[in-house]
């Protein structure tokens, strides 16, 4: 009769650091622009928001340079997603301008929470619906606009204004009416290009194309990143309508003889 074999005991699976440990600096600016903006520091608020996006697209790459990628770092991915640019910006943008609504009355004051957690609350059905489809969907368009996108377009606005010396209650109303949108459009099945397919040689002219847009950044980041953010966000409506467009313009198919 042979022992029975001693129970080999398996170490609970570990998780990668290095894009887990972006992934939480993206999360700590994220939290860290709800404190400033609680504290009526928008700008510096801004600027987190902004460099939780900066962390955010080197963790994928980072992971996928590495093989490093994981389940865990996916869902972690998101929650800090969720917090840097879906709970992050509409706080930041209801202190900033949507709180003032309430000078108009009690409706009005209801309308300026109620749209900010709207644009919370498509962040969050956007990110999950994003996490369904992945390996599904063409990587070269987002179904939708992604969720960094909206939040660099929101605090580009704020930064912008803030920059011209333009208070919040001055463009409540312009801040309400692109909040609501930039929420929406992220639930929206409107294509948006990824920018994640790259070819492995380019010509040199973008090169110098890369090179002479850095210029107007440096020298004035807030309206030059809000118009580049428009652009952008204006591009996924613009591909949409010209592909029904095109599709109405097409020629029509041939008739079968009966």
């Amino acid at each position: 009769m042979t022992a029975p074999e001693p129970e080999v005991r398996r170490r609970p699976p570990g998780i990668y650091l290095l894009p887990n440990l972006l992934t939480t600096g993206a999360l700590f600016s994220g939290f860290y622009a709800i404190v400033a903006a609680i504290n009526g520091q928008f700008v510096p608020a801004v600027t987190a928001v902004f460099v939780a996006g900066l962390f955010d697209g080197l963790d994928g790459r980072v992971a996928r340079m590495t093989n490093t990628q994981s389940e865990f770092g996916v869902q972690y991915d998101s929650l800090s997603d969720l917090i840097s640019f879906g709970l992050a910006p509409a706080l930041v943008v209801y202190m900033w301008a949507l709180a003032g609504l309430r000078e108009y009355g009690n409706f009005t004051g209801k309308l300026g929470w109620l749209i900010a957690f709207t644009y919370t609350a498509c962040a969050a059905l956007r990110l999950a619906r994003f996490n369904t489809q992945v390996g599904h969907t063409d990587k070269r368009f987002f179904t939708g606009l992604a969720s960094p996108a909206a939040a660099g377009c929101l605090m580009s606005f704020v930064w912008a204004m803030e920059n011209f010396s333009l208070i919040g209650g001055s463009v409540r109303w312009f801040a309400l009416v692109l909040t609501l949108a930039l929420g929406l459009l992220m639930v929206s099945r409107i294509p948006y290009f990824s920018f994640k397919v790259w070819p492995d040689k380019v010509p040199f002219f973008w090169i110098l194309v890369v090179v002479l847009a850095i210029v107007p950044v440096a020298a004035h980041p807030p309206s030059v990143l809000l118009v580049i953010s428009l652009v952008y966000v204006a591009s996924g409506p613009g591909i949409w309508l010209w592909r029904r467009l095109r599709r109405r313009g097409g020629p029509a198919a041939p008739e079968t003889p009966a």
